[in-house]
């Protein structure tokens, strides 16, 4: 079983947390981290996007002129794809993106990253962290004496002053542990958490 320093929020060391090595310390697989990936982003697609087609567009029932007599082409319709105001030629339609991957093979991809973050040294845990008080300026001098940027903190549960205080500095998102998904490790380079929420997580993909 591997261990990890525990720190305060003064980043001093003050113990060491054991890690199950089947949550952080797995082989990694990166095409099941893909497909994982894949499947979140996919099925963030709304896919409401329409375009009318000349059936739809309202108006045109008469003919814009007579068929014989003008030198012009014939035309039978006035929404015709070529006047202005007419349809939409093959435009886009409404449709569903999803895609679907089975439980086992998410957290397999979520233990994958864990594991690649914790070999690289981009994880932190912390004994607690919380904000006596709402403090974007203490949220960033915190994050100052860890040298830390681009960080994903999670939690084990819905702190309210650490959310507040955190929103608004760039490139920093705050998760519950239940929350956890490939493309938010995949987006921040560092992760940030306690040690109720290692457990947590642990729990969740066991």
């Amino acid at each position: 079983m591997s261990t990890i320093a525990l720190y305060n929020m003064n980043r001093e060391k003050i113990g060491e947390v054991a890690l199950n090595d089947a949550i952080f310390g797995v082989e990694v697989k990166e095409s099941l981290i893909h497909q994982a990936l894949k499947v979140q982003l996919a099925n963030r697609r709304a896919g409401t996007v329409k375009t009318k087609t000349r059936a739809e567009v309202s108006g045109g029932g008469k003919k814009p002129f007579k068929q014989k007599g003008t030198g012009n082409a014939r035309q039978g319709c006035s929404r015709a794809p070529q006047y202005p105001g007419g349809g939409t030629v093959f435009g886009p339609q409404p449709k569903v993106y999803n895609l679907s991957i089975n439980k086992k093979a998410r957290k397999a991809a979520l233990r994958s990253l864990l594991s690649m973050h914790l070999k690289n040294d981009k994880i932190v845990v912390l004994d607690q962290l919380s904000f006596p008080r709402i403090s974007t300026k203490d949220f960033s001098g915190f994050m100052k004496k860890f040298e830390l940027n681009r960080s994903l903190i999670i939690t084990e549960d819905s702190a309210t002053s650490l959310y507040l205080s955190s929103r608004n500095v760039p490139y920093v998102k705050m998760l519950k542990a239940d929350g956890l998904n490939v493309y938010d490790i995949l987006k921040y380079h560092n992760i940030i958490m306690t040690e109720g929420a290692v457990r947590l997580v642990e729990g969740v993909l066991q």
